[in-house]
Parts: C-alpha cells; sequence; structure tokens
C-alpha cells in the first residue's frame, strides 16, 4: 500500500469516527424507555446501570481507534506544517482519552457524587480544552472560511457547554434538565462536525503528493 493511499484511509476513519459517535447517541438514546434526547446528557446513557452502557462501551473500542487512526493521518498529511502536526498529535491524545473515559463512568441520576463522577467531570474539563487546543491548532489549515468555522465552532462549545455546566446541580439532585440534552449536543457535535470537515479538506489535499502545507 502506497503512502497516499494509506492517508487516505487513515483520514477517513476521522469522518466514520464522528458518523458512529452521533449514530450511536441517537440510537442508544431511543432504546431507553423514557429517556429525552431534548433533555437529559449523553453521559447518561454510559451510566452505571443504564441499560445502553455496553453499547456504549463497545461504540468506545471502535470510535477511540478510529480517532487515533485519524490523528495519524493528520499528522501524516501536515508537511511542512508544525500546527497541523500538533493538531494530529492532539487527535491522537483525545482518542486514547476514549479509553480513559470507561474508567470513570457517571452514575445515574440521583445516586451521583462518588469518586467516578467527580473524575468523570474531570475529564470532561481535560477534554474540553484538549479540544479546543485541537481545533485552534487546526484553524490554518484551509484558508480564511476554516479558521473563521473553527473559531465558530469554538464559541459554541463553550457557550453551549457553559449553559450544560449551569444545570449540572440539577442532575444529582434528580430535578428537571429543560433543554440540556440539546445543549450538550450541540457542544459536542460540533466539535464532531470539526473532525469530519477536517477529514473533508484533508482528503481533498490528499490528491496533491507529496501534501505540502505551509504554516497559517
Amino acid at each position: 500500500m502506497d503512502s497516499k493511499m494509506l492517508r487516505k484511509i487513515l483520514l477517513i476513519c476521522g469522518i466514520l469516527s464522528s458518523v458512529l459517535y452521533v449514530g450511536t447517541d441517537i440510537f442508544a438514546a431511543m432504546q431507553i424507555p423514557g429517556y429525552s434526547y431534548l433533555d437529559q446528557a449523553i453521559s447518561e446513557l454510559s451510566a452505571i446501570g443504564a441499560q445502553t452502557r455496553p453499547l456504549w462501551i463497545a461504540m468506545s473500542f471502535i470510535y477511540a481507534p478510529l480517532v487515533i487512526a485519524f490523528g495519524i493521518g493528520v499528522l501524516k498529511s501536515a508537511g511542512e506544517n508544525r500546527s497541523l502536526r500538533i493538531t494530529g498529535i492532539l487527535l491522537s491524545i483525545w482518542g486514547t482519552l476514549g479509553f480513559v473515559w470507561l474508567l470513570f463512568p457517571m452514575h445515574m441520576r440521583g445516586a451521583i457524587g462518588s469518586f467516578t463522577d467527580t473524575m468523570h467531570l474531570v475529564m470532561s474539563g481535560v477534554t474540553v480544552l484538549l479540544i479546543i487546543a485541537m481545533i485552534g491548532f487546526g484553524s490554518g489549515t484551509q484558508g480564511k472560511w476554516f479558521r473563521i468555522y473553527s473559531i465558530l465552532t469554538i464559541l459554541a462549545m463553550l457557550i453551549f457547554g457553559a449553559l450544560v455546566g449551569q444545570q449540572a446541580p440539577s442532575v444529582a439532585a434528580q430535578l428537571p434538565t429543560p433543554w440540556m440534552g440539546v445543549m450538550e449536543r450541540v457542544s459536542v457535535y460540533s466539535s464532531m462536525l470539526w473532525v469530519l470537515v477536517l477529514g473533508v479538506v484533508l482528503l481533498r489535499k490528499n490528491s496533491q503528493d507529496p501534501i505540502n502545507l505551509s504554516d497559517a
């Protein structure tokens, strides 16, 4: 297999990872009677005691390697672009964290407060910072439009993530959390979409062999 085909396969892994995550979220939400896609958190689908936890674990063992592979593909596609190389490294770290997440599941509503719940929140914060750095370094990949799109993605993550954070105490207290599911999914899906778009952009650049992206 030549290097160009290998890059292509690795970059496609990024697109597949986003489709897999979103598809699993939608499917899992449909499997729990009474679960509200609009009002409940994504993490509740993988919570201890949730009937969809085995499904989420199985997805994670596919999703994480796909993201790691994508990170390697970005690294191979970066050429002399140092920022894009850093993006590839951060993507691979993000994928690796997918396995670490499994060690710290949250509990169901009303039973939150254990060590794993605390670490789940810590992991959330670390992941958000990692993704913001990843998007920031990768924002110069495809001219002005991609830089603007990257900034909008970061803003969506931060704004809707902050709105979700305000409702976290209500989850622990087993109180209603109106629209929390929508707000969290806007935050999470925006980063998934960015990965997908980056994959498409680099696949187009993959037609140039060798790839030689200058720093932006």
